[in-house]
This record gives structure tokens, sequence and C-alpha cells, in this order.
């Protein structure tokens, strides 16, 4: 079974992935053009927290007891939630948790080595050349950023001034800070400015879409709605036309389609109405002349009339049928509704149609009431009995029951016959349509039973439908609104 998505959730998920999309193009950008870089965009910010803090603490290192410098780096560790560690440039740890630090660490804190003042003082008099200026080194970067791997580790290292009393001038050393993750520690990434961003693009993408999204659903719900009652034969259903885009010409030619369609229904049941009408009178006095005939016929001739009679009689039964269907389809919209006890329609049903060759049981409670048209209701009942009759009478009993839920009264009459083909269960409904079992005018009639019986209970504002039974049998249920206590 094939799952349907609505539009609805089409946009929308489309609206999600257009902003996802142009997030990946944002960080596709950002990483192509500031690289892993704490000078970058994203991490600017982070640079700045990190450098105010390292110069903090190299400004607080002369005032505290050399013993302390552990317990002075500790404090930051647990504000910051990454290790600080002290080393001098030739990477022997001064403060901090033990640690081992990768190779590409060392050499980055070792950039910063120089041979002291005193020894190149005391080279150059020692070999009694001239001291020559030679260029100095490129100045080391005053901050890095090295990620390692196995474990993934974020090494973050600052250089600062250790200022030493035996030393003539304060040297150098590098702050380094570690961390397991980049991204979720604010010390390095604060993601709450780039989450409210990602909030207010999805919120503002979402203003601008579910305006959108809602007016097309529900044009679309109402087109859908209205095309499905036009469908369902009630033509007098209309689409508002407030749109002035595609749905609402949509709309308008879907009123227009209603209109002609209404147009030719209605023609085409008034039409059958007085043909039917018509036709009453000339067969009517052709049965008068029959029976004239009849009476002045020789033995020899009788059965002549009689074949005639018979036919006759068949074309009254056919102009009857269709007088009812048509009447039954050009009244419905005007037909009043009231409350119908149920019980007693059914015994005025079985009193016209039941049989002593048939068994039919009824299992029904004297209170039940619906709201239909008496007569409607009677004749769609009894046509649905007299075909149970007809064609499953000799092979069982013939059941009717009723139960009323949820404000709707379910009439079913079930038999035990042969039942009907599975495709021709929707076409039985159809005006002059029978089944291949019923196309002998000995066992059918000419087709229109059902078709009364679904416009009538159509016109109560009911639904009928039938189904086959297990094993054997059919079972036609009619739903009718439940009277209201």
């Amino acid at each position: 079974m094939k799952t349907h998505v609505s539009i609805s959730v089409k946009i929308l998920l489309l609206a999600f992935l257009n902003v996802l999309l142009l997030g990946l193009v944002f960080a596709l950008f950002v990483r192509t053009q500031y690289r892993f870089d704490l000078g970058s965009l994203l991490l600017s910010p982070g640079r700045d927290r990190i450098l105010a803090l390292s110069r903090l603490i190299a400004l607080q290192l002369p005032d505290t007891d050399r013993a302390q410098w552990d317990q002075l780096l500790a404090q930051y560790t647990s504000s910051t939630h990454a290790s600080a560690c002290l080393f001098t440039n030739q990477g022997i740890q001064l403060a901090g948790p033990l640690v081992n630090l990768p190779t590409a660490v060392l050499e980055m804190i070792r950039r910063d080595q120089e041979p002291p003042f005193e020894a190149r003082d005391s080279h150059a008099a020692r070999s009694g050349q001239p001291q020559r200026l030679s260029p100095p080194p490129p100045p080391p970067p005053p901050l890095f950023l090295i990620r390692t791997s196995v474990p993934t580790r974020y090494w973050v290292g600052v250089r600062v001034p250790i200022r030493n009393e035996s030393a003539a001038r304060p040297g150098h050393g590098t702050l380094v800070w570690m961390s397991s993750s980049l991204w979720t520690n604010p010390f390095f990434f604060e993601y709450k400015p780039w989450l409210a961003v990602a909030i207010a693009v999805i919120l503002v993408s979402a203003i601008c879409w579910l305006p959108l999204t809602r007016g097309l659903t529900h044009s679309i719900s109402q087109l859908t709605a209205a095309t499905g009652a036009i469908a369902e034969g009630r033509l007098e259903t209309r689409l508002s036309l407030h749109r002035r885009d595609e749905l609402g010409r949509l709309s308008e030619a879907i009123n227009r389609m209603a209109e002609r369609l209404s147009g030719f229904v209605r023609g085409q049941r008034r039409f059958l109405s007085d043909v039917a009408h018509e036709l009453c009178s000339p067969i009517a006095r052709i049965q008068v002349s029959l029976g004239i005939l009849d009476q002045h016929a020789g033995d020899n001739q009788k059965k002549y009339v009689e074949g005639v009679q018979e036919e006759v009689e068949h074309m009254s039964g056919l102009v009857n049928e269709l007088l009812l269907f048509s009447r039954a389809q050009i009244n419905a919209a005007a037909t009043p509704l009231i409350r119908v006890r149920l019980a007693d329609t059914v015994r005025r049903v079985l009193e016209r149609e039941a049989s002593d060759k048939t068994s039919i049981e009824t299992h029904l409670e004297e209170r039940t009431e619906v709201m239909a048209h008496p007569e409607y209701l009677f004749r769609s009942l009894a046509n649905v009995v007299r075909n149970a009759v007809r064609y499953a009478g000799e092979y069982g009993p013939i059941a009717i029951s009723a139960h009323e839920k949820d404000g709707m009264v379910s009439i079913t009459v079930a038999d035990t016959g042969p039942g009907i083909p599975e495709a021709e269960l929707e076409g039985v409904f159809k005006p002059f349509y029978r089944p291949e079992l019923a196309r002998q005018r000995e066992t059918g009639g000419v087709g229109l039973g059902l078709a009364i019986v679904r416009t009538c209970i159509e016109a109560c504002g009911g639904t009928v439908q039938c189904r086959n039974r297990s094993p054997k049998g059919l079972e036609v249920e009619i739903r009718l609104p439940a009277a209201q206590a």
C-alpha cells in the first residue's frame, strides 16, 4: 500500500531542506575561506576569550608562589572545562596536570627558542670576530590551535611571559589549553549566537512559507471535497471564488462544469419523467383494448392475445419503475425528512414482499427511529427484500437487522444465496444494470430496483452498499441518520 504525503508536508520538508542546504553551503564557505584557525569568523570570539584569560593568568603568576601555580591553573580549568598547563620554550612542564604533549604541539612550543644573550656575546668574544647582526627569525604566532586524533584532542597554545628571579630579564613560555571538544565548549566556541541565528532563519522561513502552504492546502482540500461531492451526484455544490490565481481559475472552471452538468442531468431526468408519464396513457389504453379483444377472441387466438398482454404488462412495469426512479431523482433535494419508526416500516414491507416459501427473520428494536422520507424508506426496503426473496429465497432464511452507532442506524438485509461477483457489487446500483445471472426476464427485472434504492436513500441523507458474505450469501447495508431523542 502506497503511503500518501500531503502537499503541506512536502512544502515544509522542502523549506527545511532549503534551510539545511543553505547551512551546508555556509559551513563549506567558512571552511574554505577561514580554514581551521582561531582567527576564523567562527572561532574569533573564542580566540579573544582565550587570549584575555591567558594574559590574566600571566599577570597572576609573579604574585603567586611557585608551589601554588598548579592550584591557580586548576581554578581556571574548572571554569573553562579545559585543562591548563604551563610549559617552557624547551617543552618542560612547569605547572598543571601532567600531560604528554604530542609532537606537533611540542614543535610549536619550541619554535620560540633562542640562545641566551650571554651565550651569544661570549661566543663572539672568544672567536675574535666582529659581531654581525643576523636578521631575526620570524616571531612565532602568539596563539596556535592543533587537533590530534585517537583520541581526539584540541590543543590551544598561548605565548605568555614567565618571570624568573634568577634571570636578568623575563623569559617566555606557553600556556596550553587542552579539551576533548571544540564546538561544544563555550570557552572555545560560543554556539548560542549561531543557534539563535539558525532558529531565526527557521522562524523566518516558517513565517514566509506557512501562509502559502496553508492557503494552498486549504484551497486544494476545498477542490477535492467539491469534486468528490459532484462525482457523487450533488451537482448543486459550488466553490468560493476568493482566490485570484490558478486555483481560483480552477474553482471557477469547476463551478461552470457543475452548472452545466446540473443542467444536463436535470434535463435528462425531466425528459425521462415526461416520457414515462406520457407512456402511461397509451399503455393503459392498450391494456383495456387487449381485455376487450380477449373477450371476443376465439380459442385459437387467445394464446396470441395472452402473449401480447404479457409484453404490455412488462412494459407497464418498466414505465412504472422509470416514473419512480425519475421522481425520486427530481424531488431528492426537496424531500422533507421526518422521524420514522423502523419496525413499522419493516412490517409493512414483509406484508407485501413475504412469501410462504421463504423464511424472513427480523432482529429489530421497536424504539429504533431514523430520519427519512417514509415512502422512500418503504420503497427502498421493499426493493431490497424483493431481490433477496427472488434470488436467494430458496437457499435459506433472510435476516433483517438494525443497530445504531455514532448517530447512524445501519439496516442490513442478509441472505445465504449465491451472491454477486465482486466486480459487479458497485454496478448493481446503476440504472438498467443487471448481473449476468439475472439477464433473463424470468429471473431478473429491468435493472432499476437497486438504482431506485440508492436514489431514495441518498435523498434521505444516507448511503447504501452491498457485499458478499462468507462463506456465501449477499448483504445489503443501508445507513441512515438516527432520530435524536
